[in-house]
């Protein structure tokens, strides 16, 4: 148990470790990771706080090693100046951190991930590949024919993990895992991954890379002239990685979500305007990502609101009444997990265009 100041006592905030991405390759996301959950805590301020209480975050660089991650939560934690977790990071960030929140605090995972997570008190806002990426993957099959796929990503643990199980379930979903390649991440000699996938029968590209890496592996596609029959799925981009691939860079690119802020929903509409009055025109690119950073914030109040505490035993009792409204509709609580809506977008130059709502009946 947290062994600081405010031990066995009501703090006079609700005081969250927001462990965003400030450096590295997923660093480009940090900026609207952090104005989301800014703008989360003064919408939640504005409605009485968390608990009755004001919140205020300590922002955590998600892109530093992970033993060092995991010392700076463990003390935040340790000595009781946090109350909880939240933040969008990588899955090794993730891995570092649940040995030191487990049980102790509400930890939020607001990313989608390999699956597989049952830490105590660990919520997950994003979507697991069965509920994202194989809906996307019977679409695409269904709709464009694409049935064989080679995979390219960076080397740690989602990548991996996703990559292990969508081969499991390739026969269930009809289709074929014909190459895969992976590079370390910030790498930038993609030699290797080109020559893969030219040397496959690969119809399509699923791509598992992260953020600025993401990036530079378009442009490299674009000019190895690959993106002129093979598609891409990309699991993991914004508006600010297309801006820095650059239009040339996203021809043939698809994406999978749970948010785009082109969905003409009034939750989003209303979201995406409270974002632009608040930080005017000079705010970070709104993505799907930052965006994940407020509904953490809105799973944490909801969690806590209906177990009238913070503790982390009394959310594990109340969790499977949790429900609230978003920027993304509705969104539940199953489990340690969240349903809904999904989407699937392919990539028009610099924009995202709605092609289906890939959400499963009765979620």
């Amino acid at each position: 148990m947290p062994c600081g100041q405010w031990a066995g006592e009501r703090r006079p905030t609700v005081d969250i470790a927001l462990v965003v991405p400030l450096s590295g390759p997923a660093g480009m996301f940090g900026p609207s990771c952090e104005a989301c959950a800014a703008l989360a805590a003064a919408d939640l301020d504005a409605a009485g706080g968390i608990l009755d209480r004001p919140v205020r975050l300590h922002a955590v660089d998600a892109g530093a090693p992970p033993p060092v991650l995991a010392a700076r939560v463990r003390r935040l934690v340790h000595s009781g100046a946090v109350d909880a977790v939240v933040g969008w990071h990588l899955s090794d960030a993730r891995r570092a951190i649940t040995p030191h929140t487990a049980g102790r605090v509400p930890y939020i995972y607001t990313t989608f991930y390999e699956g597989g997570e049952d830490a105590a008190g660990v919520y997950m806002v994003g979507e697991t590949p069965d509920r994202q990426l194989f809906p996307a993957l019977r679409w695409l099959r269904a709709e464009y024919g694409i049935r064989r796929w080679c995979v390219v990503g960076n080397d740690y643990v989602w990548p991996r993990e996703t990559a292990r199980v969508t081969r499991e379930f390739a026969s269930v979903l009809g289709i074929d895992l014909v190459g895969s390649a992976f590079v370390p991440l910030g790498g930038r000699d993609f030699r290797g991954v080109l020559d893969t996938v030219r040397a496959s029968s690969a119809e399509g590209v699923l791509m598992l890379m992260v953020g600025a890496d993401a990036a530079a592996f378009n442009r490299a596609y674009a000019r190895a002239g690959l993106d002129r029959d093979r598609i891409r799925l990309a699991m993991m981009i914004g508006e600010d990685v297309l801006y820095a691939s650059g239009v040339a860079g996203t021809r043939g690119l698809f994406t999978a979500c749970g948010y785009l802020e082109g969905v003409a929903s009034a939750p989003s509409m209303e979201f995406g305007a409270r974002y632009e009055r608040l930080f005017g025109a000079e705010a970070p690119t709104l993505n799907n990502i930052g965006e994940s950073c407020y509904e953490g914030m809105l799973l944490l109040a909801a969690l806590a609101e209906r177990a009238r505490s913070l503790e982390v035993g009394a959310i594990e009792r109340a969790a499977a009444r949790v429900s609230y409204q978003g920027p993304r509709g509705e969104v539940r609580v199953r489990g340690a997990h969240t349903t809904q809506p999904v989407y699937l977008a392919e990539v028009d130059a610099l924009d995202f265009g709605l092609l289906a709502d890939l959400t499963p009946r009765g979620r």
